[in-house]
């Protein structure tokens, strides 16, 4: 874990701590290139099982097909329409989890680095040095080396300016955000470039007259609450100052819950059918949770009805670890779903006990996890 302090380094200067936030340049595009060289160049679109006739979503598109408008979550079908001679390919989960890895593992080897895993394609990497800059460029140069894929580093003085950084540092590029600029850099953008930043609270936002991030910087904590609560009303004026942590912490990630999900090809319609599919992702779910050896204690289910309305039913239960338990308690949510209303999507999440060790919090950007 690093933490505010400095040491002095050979040149007889202080070095500083800093965050560096590293992100893998279009992914999973990058590693379907590296398994097939003759596609480099090429508009390239990862999704589903690589068929657009079937109901899938974009997870990854190359830079050459996010020039024609692809990106991820587009429908399958709507991206083959907007780049027709693109190249589509099935999702290989264990070919990305396996060039991670390899990433992650040169990033640990970096002097004096902390590695805080943010996902697949992205980490937090806590570092003190005199030149953020040469640190950054040499990592990488050392992620090229070891494993063929350009990444993109922000730095920042906070978890936060390290990641809005990288945005400034696409592709293969490296850019620095910290209290000295933010303002300069960020302030007349609009919020929804914020980080934990979407459209809804940036259109809730605009009603209160904040349009820009200085505007969001400016304002006060407590004349947010109404709007936001008395939680995020006072996280979102310090998202606006890019304010927050500045510890990477690499104490193992310890998954809260787990969810499967299955888009049916044809709408379910039919009560036994609901209840069939029901049953089987639970049994997914069952298995997951079971690994963990974590009791269940709530379960949240997702249901897309066609054309495309989303809505979730979710209900908290005594620790439980009994499946026969969790299976009745799903059947149970199942039962909410609306009759007669065709069903496109399915999912299910067991939510389970924490350990007392795990890392607190929810997400970097609210000052924990």
């Amino acid at each position: 874990m690093v933490v505010p302090g400095g040491r002095r380094g050979q040149t007889g200067r202080v070095d500083e701590p800093w965050v560096l936030h590293v992100d893998l340049d279009q992914f999973i595009a990058a590693v379907e290139v590296l398994r097939r060289p003759e596609l480099a160049g090429k508009a390239l679109i990862v999704g589903g099982r690589g068929d657009p006739t079937e109901r899938a979503v974009v997870s990854t598109a190359s830079y050459e097909a996010r020039a024609f408008g692809v990106g991820s979550g587009m429908p399958l079908r709507i991206a083959a329409r907007k780049v027709p001679d693109a190249v589509i390919l099935p999702v290989d989960q264990a070919a990305y989890l396996a060039a991670s890895e390899q990433v992650m593992a040169v990033l640990r080897s970096q002097p004096g680095a902390t590695v805080q895993v943010l996902g697949w394609d992205e980490a937090f990497v806590g570092i003190q040095a005199e030149d953020p800059e040469a640190y950054a460029r040499r990592l990488q140069h050392d992620v090229l080396k070891e494993t063929r894929l350009h990444c993109s580093v922000g730095i920042g003085d906070t978890l936060v300016r390290a990641k809005v950084a990288t945005t400034f540092g696409k592709p293969a590029g490296v850019f620095r955000l910290t209290e000295g600029n933010w303002l300069e850099v960020m302030g007349s953008r609009p919020t929804i470039e914020l980080w934990g930043v979407g459209t809804k609270v940036s259109a809730r936002l605009a009603k209160l007259g904040i349009a820009t991030v200085a505007q969001l910087a400016a304002a006060k904590p407590d004349d947010l609450v109404p709007e936001f609560g008395p939680k995020m009303g006072p996280w979102y004026a310090q998202l606006g100052r890019g304010d927050g942590s500045r510890t990477v912490d690499d104490t193992p990630w310890v998954a809260r819950g787990h969810s499967r999900e299955t888009t049916f090809q044809q709408d379910l319609t039919g009560s036994g059918q609901i209840e069939d599919a029901v049953r089987e992702l639970a049994a997914h779910v069952l298995a997951d949770v079971a690994a963990e050896e974590r009791p269940v204690i709530g379960l949240t289910l997702k249901v897309r009805y066609a054309p495309f309305l989303t809505k979730t039913y979710a209900r908290k239960m005594p620790e439980t670890s009994d499946p026969a338990e969790v299976l009745a308690r799903a059947l149970d949510l199942a039962a909410k779903i609306e009759p007669g209303r065709p069903i496109r999507l399915l999912g299910l999440r067991a939510e389970m006990t924490m350990p007392e060790d795990s890392r607190q919090g929810h997400t970097p950007t609210r000052s924990g996890w």
